[in-house]
């Protein structure tokens, strides 16, 4: 039996806080909303966008339970709000503004913040996501929501923040990593250290990559409403067997 497997056994729903290593921050690509919909019989696919944001709440659950500190969420690619159909985005917009808030919120002890390209959405929904992240700024974990989020444009807008925030020909040519880092949007922490990808699907599909150099990977092949506790603990799992092995 793989240390992975005996780990996932030992990891009851009451002791996700019991970890011998855990990360500190999570990256989570929720993926197969739209295939989740189908499969249920579901003709709107807005009904898996749905149950995908209240399943973004029992992550933010779980993972205060593992005593996980950042879970940044890969909601919507820049390419997904600029090429999916009218119909299918306004369905979008409404779990944007009302569904996924409230699952948040409901999670209790999660601050917002945002990454992405707001232009890209409706100056309403825009509104609500900004309204929700002030409305959470005193709690004490973190989640970042990418929606229309390019990882390109992501390294691109840290270099920029990171020079206006060092101006003058010397302290360019010091311009280092670590600046950069600290200068990408986002919560507290930087550095991802697990990756989860949702769906079975064997890409990150530009998601995060300055910030997850360093990440371990794992695919679950289940669809993302329907991605559950055990499913979570699985990926800690496999996160503590590769950092021992590492260690070891």
């Amino acid at each position: 039996m793989s240390v992975a497997t005996m780990l996932q056994r030992r990891m009851g729903r009451r002791r996700l806080h019991a970890l011998p290593v855990r990360p500190r921050h999570v990256g989570v690509v929720v993926d197969g909303n739209r295939r989740w919909s189908k499969a249920a019989g579901y003709t709107d696919s807005s009904v898996g966008h749905k149950v995908g944001a209240e399943r973004v709440g029992d992550l933010l659950g779980w993972a205060e339970t593992a005593g996980i500190e950042h879970v940044t969420v890969y909601l919507l690619s820049a390419d997904n709000l600029r090429e999916r159909p009218p119909h299918e985005l306004a369905g979008l917009h409404t779990v944007l503004r009302q569904v996924l808030p409230r699952a948040i919120e409901r999670a209790g002890s999660w601050r917002v913040h945002l990454s992405g390209d707001p232009r890209l959405l409706p100056e309403e929904v825009a509104h609500d996501l900004r309204a929700a992240r002030e409305r959470t700024s005193s709690r004490p974990r973190h989640v970042t929501l990418a929606v229309g989020y390019d990882g390109r444009q992501d390294i691109v807008d840290g270099v920029r923040a990171a020079l206006l925030r060092a101006p003058g020909s010397a302290d360019i040519a010091a311009l280092d990593a670590d600046q950069i880092t600290a200068a990408l949007p986002g919560g507290p922490v930087k550095d991802i250290d697990l990756v989860i990808r949702s769906s079975g699907e064997q890409r990150l599909s530009g998601f995060c990559p300055w910030q997850t150099q360093g990440a371990e990977i794992y695919l679950s092949p289940k669809l993302w409403p329907a991605f559950a506790r055990r499913d979570f603990a699985a990926a800690l799992a496999h996160f503590a067997a590769a950092r021992g092995r590492q260690a070891g």
